[in-house]
């Protein structure tokens, strides 16, 4: 069972999607990787969107540059939560895909990351699932507490420099 199904609106996209799915590797949520797009093939996009959520997917990322309505088409086709990660490309670098992914109709909410925020979606993905898992929750502790400790040595290493 996939927890996550995420969701590329593009192959090209994958090297963009790689930090999400290294996030939601090291803290061992099983996810589900495709591309589908809003536009050249709807049915497909409902279609996974059905299957995975038979599955058991909790949380769908979906991943999308330029008009970027992968998002939005997932998000009327389930309950769960939707994550829309717009993706840096074409001359608008990835501006176009935020305004897309963010504005959404009343009743069909997508959480949408920063252009370009494929770890963050992993993060909120996990943070979501962790409302009903208490080791997925101490995992996400964990880290914050890793990171906090990675800054902290930085800033020393860095103070001796000067």
């Amino acid at each position: 069972m996939a927890a996550v199904t995420i969701i590329m609106g593009s192959a090209s996209d994958e090297e963009k999607v790689a930090p999400c799915t290294q996030v939601l590797k090291s803290l061992g949520i099983d996810f589900y990787l495709t591309v589908s797009s809003a536009h050249r093939t709807p049915k497909r996009t409902a279609e996974i969107v059905a299957e995975q959520e038979k599955l058991g997917t909790k949380v769908f990322i979906c991943a999308a540059g330029m008009a970027a309505h992968l998002a939005g088409v997932v998000a009327s086709q389930t309950l769960c939560p939707v994550i829309g990660v717009p993706v840096a490309s074409g001359s608008l670098q990835g501006l176009d895909a935020l305004f897309s992914t963010v504005q959404m109709p009343t009743g069909f909410p997508v959480a949408t990351v920063a252009i370009g925020g494929a770890k963050n979606a992993a993060f909120l993905a996990a943070q979501i699932l962790a409302i009903n898992d208490v080791a997925l929750r101490e995992k996400l502790i964990q880290k914050r507490e890793s990171m906090a400790i990675e800054v902290a040595n930085i800033g020393d290493e860095l103070a001796k420099k000067y």
